[in-house]
């Protein structure tokens, strides 16, 4: 949730609230009860439409047989999981899959053994997953340089959250593992605080797997796209890559991204969480 969307859900519970404190002032009546049943629907209303809006959107539409159109002979199906086109009797189908491949490792973190055998591996592992799938797809890259002086900012609070960490640790006796795994914590952000003190410019990115299926009719279009989503999630899988199929209106966002890219970061993370 971005800022904007934090400040309408607080507003939104605010003056949920007001209400409640007003109830109050009507007594112990019909009208009391009336309100507070009002009122406890709204806040589960307004809980719903800001944590589970793409499942809650998603499952409204499927019931209803709602479908969208997000540009001339394009729709959305019902269940906001596919984008559709008809063309001369054949129909495609496009989904889209999450895909964040490999957060990047400092150096100086010294990466576990095992998440270096991955970095290793990754080249061999990638040429795996394409060459035993046939059908084609595109792996798609979102980066927004991030704002140098806040995420230093948040990084030396990290920084001195765990030196607090690190010192009441120390007042309690805690173990020597306890006291190494804070250390370590600590090297960490110290080197990414150093990377940033050295010019280098700390990036966000949002990556995501997009494929098209087709068919002689929309469900057998849509099929054929559910089985290469499966394939797909089996295959990146082997990367430990954690997957999932996107839904609702960032599926909307995605297809709208063929057309014209977001402008800057702000538009970016007002659409999806960041995997930075």
């Amino acid at each position: 949730m971005d800022e904007t969307k934090l400040v309408f859900f607080l507003f939104s519970l605010m003056i949920v609230l007001f209400g409640f404190l007003a109830l109050h002032e009507l007594g112990k009546g019909i009208l009391y009860y009336v309100g507070a049943l009002l009122l406890l629907i709204a806040t589960v209303f307004i809980l719903a439409m800001n944590w589970i809006d793409a499942k809650l959107f998603s499952a409204i539409t499927s019931i209803l047989g709602i479908t969208f159109q997000p540009a001339k002979d394009y729709t959305i199906n019902k269940q906001q999981n596919s984008v559709i086109k008809e063309v001369n009797g054949i129909f495609y189908a496009t989904g889209y899959i999450t895909a964040n491949l490999f957060a990047y490792t400092f150096k100086e973190e010294a990466a576990p053994e095992d998440d270096e055998e991955k970095m290793i591996s990754a080249p061999e592992l990638w040429e795996r997953i394409v060459m035993n799938i046939n059908f084609p797809f595109k792996f798609h890259v979102l980066a927004s340089g991030l704002d140098v002086q806040n995420i230093r900012d948040e990084l030396e609070g990290k920084r001195s959250y765990q030196e607090f960490q690190l010192s009441r640790a120390m007042q309690n006796n805690s173990n020597e593992v306890t006291l190494t795994d804070i250390r370590r914590k600590m090297n960490m952000i110290q080197a990414k605080i150093n990377r940033i003190s050295q010019g280098e410019k700390p990036i966000a990115t949002v990556m995501y797997v997009e494929t098209t299926a087709i068919g002689v009719s929309e469900k057998a279009a849509l099929d054929a796209l559910d089985a290469q989503v499966n394939q797909l999630r089996l295959s990146f899988s082997s990367m430990d890559v954690e997957t999932s199929r996107i839904i609702g209106r960032e599926l909307y966002s995605l297809f709208n991204f063929n057309f014209s890219l977001p402008t800057g970061l702000n538009e970016l993370s007002a659409m999806f969480d960041n995997q930075s």
